[in-house]
């Protein structure tokens, strides 16, 4: 498991390199001004109806299903069952995509009502959206295509395929002076990536002998199934974009700025979200549909409580940093060009406030396989709509106090509901076992964090002490310093831990 977690976690990492790089070229070019707020929603759209129709609800009821098909009736069962599902897919996405280019300023003013306010901004982001959207389209097929590949063991051309949008955009940025501005640019960047992403997992998929082809769609019993699990996890994967949906409409009735704000704190919240929980959530799904397939049970939660504590050992220090130093983190990373220092004391705000849901954030993943592996799509979906509701709630009621952060806040508030009523739940079932190799495994990682933090609130103004003198990168020098220190200290600490508390390296 540790392998494939690697595997997919490597190529998750250049994947969140790459789109670092992005984002400083694309903070260093647009700013955090009109433009950038006009491209946000843009971007946002798009992603919004992937997150519902695609990557979430796909994988918790097509994984599962396809592997018990392959289990129990063949790969050429299994192969039928993915070419009817793509061609539904296929259809759907087609018509929806129609619908979305026709009644664009509708869904803008719906999901950025304050644009309306602003007639430069909401035409803009109207024909921005109308470039980015037919992305929807490419990527949902994408991950259709990744969810065959993960379910027969092959996790690199999927998790490295996003590799593709960083790297179209930086194409596109490069070369925005032939566009009417750098929101057209990364408007087109975005579109044409999602056509090398569905080339990579094809032709990944075409080397497998699992590439899906069209097929007339028959309504039988693993179709039915299919759908009996399709349903609440869409319904749950749109309960958390409403989450993100109210994130966007209220950032649209504050000052300019606060949407490109978010965006940018959220990016790199996402980095160990993205690394390192997805990355845990994909390997573990299939992992525990195998092995409760066959009446594993003990390996199955063998495999979940090892996600859970490499989850946290490689997530927390993130939190703690992020926690601690936000406004040098954004200086250092996205303070040039067009991005001011008031730019990333903003942007640093609202990274503080995400940190406090961190360690929530990336164990949700691996907490839901808990439910997925069984075939279990309602429960995830009834708790991802509580927390959702609490998320909402608190939305409202501290972003006029607080403003960006104060939707921050309320994210990760709804993570921890989300994440402490699904353990509650599983436990109640016994379908999750903690073991006691967890819980030192865990104290390990807490000690390590107290450490890391001391060593952190100590070292900063000691060490910016002596780079003051220096006439440029004097934040950029300080993070390297800062962060080599905190791994140090972070590292020894934890292995010393690990040792005194008798759990092997493996063990994690």
């Amino acid at each position: 498991m540790l392998r494939k977690l690697l595997s997919v976690g490597g190529f998750t990492l250049l994947s969140r390199v790459t789109g670092f790089f992005r984002d400083v070229v694309m903070a260093a070019v647009m700013g955090a001004g009109l433009v950038a707020d006009a491209f946000v929603v843009a971007f946002k759209l798009p992603n919004h109806f992937r997150a519902i129709f695609g990557e979430g609800a796909f994988n918790a009821a097509f994984i599962p299903a396809y592997a018990r098909i392959r289990e129990t009736a063949g790969a050429e069962a299994a192969r039928l069952f993915a070419d009817r599902v793509w061609t539904l897919m296929l259809i759907v996405q087609l018509a929806l995509a129609a619908l979305a280019l026709a009644g664009m300023p509708w869904l803008v003013r719906v999901l950025a009502p304050g644009f309306s306010d602003e007639s430069e901004k909401f035409a803009l982001a109207v024909t921005l959206t109308r470039i980015t959207f037919p992305y929807l389209l490419f990527i949902t097929l994408t991950t259709l295509v990744s969810g065959v590949l993960n379910a027969v063991d092959r996790f690199a051309a999927a998790a490295g395929a996003p590799i593709l949008l960083n790297l179209s955009m930086l194409v596109a940025l490069a070369v925005a002076f032939l566009f009417p501005d750098a929101g057209h640019a990364a408007a087109w960047g975005v579109t044409v990536s999602g056509i090398l992403q569905l080339a990579l997992v094809l032709a990944d998929a075409c080397a497998a002998g699992v590439a899906p082809r069209l097929a007339r769609p028959r309504l039988d019993a693993d179709m039915r199934a299919f759908f009996k699990a399709l349903v609440p996890a869409t319904i749950g994967s749109a309960g958390v974009q409403i989450a993100m949906f109210a994130d966007t409409i209220i950032a649209s009735l504050l000052p300019t700025g606060a949407m490109a704000s978010i965006y940018y704190a959220d990016r790199l919240y996402q980095l160990p979200l993205g690394v390192i929980g997805i990355a845990a959530g994909t390997v573990l799904l299939p992992e525990m549909s195998r092995r409760l397939a066959v009446g594993d049970a003990a390996g199955a939660h063998g495999a979940q409580n090892r996600a859970f504590a490499l989850t946290l050992a490689l997530a927390a220090p993130c939190a703690v940093a992020f926690l601690l130093v936000p406004d040098l983190i954004m200086r250092a990373l996205f303070g040039r060009g067009a991005f001011s220092a008031a730019d990333a004391g903003a942007a640093g705000a609202v990274l503080a406030a995400y940190a406090t849901g961190l360690p929530a954030v990336v164990l949700i993943r691996s907490m839901v396989a808990s439910f997925q592996a069984r075939g279990d799509t309602r429960t995830p979906m009834v708790v991802s709509l509580t927390a959702i509701a609490v998320n909402v709630l608190l939305k409202i009621a501290l972003a006029g106090r607080l403003g960006a952060p104060g939707l921050a806040f309320a994210t990760a508030a709804g993570a921890w509901v989300n994440l402490l009523l699904l353990y509650l739940l599983a436990y109640r079932r016994d379908w999750t076992v903690p073991s006691p190799r967890l819980m030192r495994s865990l104290a390990a990682v807490a000690g390590a964090c107290v450490l890391l933090a001391v060593v952190t609130l100590v070292a900063e103004p000691a060490l910016a002490a002596p780079l003051i003198t220096l006439p440029r990168w004097r934040d950029e020098s300080l993070l390297a310093l800062l962060g080599a220190l905190g791994a140090l200290a972070y590292g020894l600490t934890l292995a010393a831990g690990l040792k005194l508390l008798k759990v092997p390296l493996r063990g994690l």
